[in-house]
């Protein structure tokens, strides 16, 4: 079942980076609200009530329903800005009106499942990899699905699952597909094994410097120095 997001937000008068900084000290995020053959409108969002709904993964993907004093429309996330230092701090949001019967082009979440039980994992001992998670669909507002599942459960060691293989829902394409792109979204590879490095034992004259080093024989013939003579 689908979640339903509600965005309640109040249309802005102000404008500039001094408005927006005042507004932002009120606990509230500056908004645009654009497309759908309208006039771009300037808006103010509950900053808390905004990031509670980002901690969920469906809301960057999901159609949200935006409520303006009463007037609900139906919007997506286009863009989002983060505080360069304080990350959890929202401090601009751009939201695109979405018309029923327009084709739409989100980026979906893919899910990814039996990896535990894939024999390429579970009989030859390799590694999931996930190469892309998310993915590009087309599709009209009412089709656009929360996430897209990857069943890896059947992959076997070094083989992999690509966009051609994906089970898509009803009504969604995939616009890499249309353009001849079928980019790998996972693969199984045995896991990576450090290199020894084996060390050979050098004789120890080879860690003397040649300068300093004497023939076995010629040290052997080196005749004894006679002892100082006592003053």
């Amino acid at each position: 079942m689908k979640e339903n997001f509600v965005i309640n937000a109040e249309v802005r008068a102000d404008q500039g980076k001094g408005a927006s900084r005042r507004l932002r000290h009120t606990g509230k995020v500056p908004a645009v609200l654009y497309g759908g053959n309208e006039p771009a409108q300037s808006l103010s969002i509950n900053h808390n009530e905004l990031r509670n709904h980002l901690k969920t993964e469906a809301f960057y993907s999901h159609i949200l329903t935006l409520d303006i004093g009463g007037q609900v429309q139906q919007v997506v996330l286009k863009d989002l800005q983060r505080h360069p230092v304080r990350h959890l701090d929202i401090v601009h949001l751009d939201l695109y009106r979405i018309l029923a019967d327009k084709l739409l082009r989100r980026q979906v979440p893919l899910h990814f499942s039996g990896a535990d039980i894939a024999p390429g994992v579970k009989l030859a001992g390799g590694k999931l990899e996930h190469l892309h998670n998310e993915v590009e669909v087309e599709c009209l507002p009412k089709d656009l699905p929360e996430f897209i599942e990857v069943d890896c459960s059947s992959l076997e060691l070094n083989h992999s699952i690509h966009l051609s293989d994906l089970k898509l829902p009803e009504g969604v394409k995939l616009p890499g597909l249309l353009r001849g792109k079928d980019d790998g979204v996972c693969a199984i590879h045995a896991p990576k094994v450090a290199a020894e490095v084996v060390a050979d034992a050098a004789p120890v004259a080879a860690e003397v410097p040649a300068a300093n080093q004497k023939a076995p024989a010629a040290a052997a013939a080196a005749p004894a120095k006679a002892p100082a003579k006592k003053k």
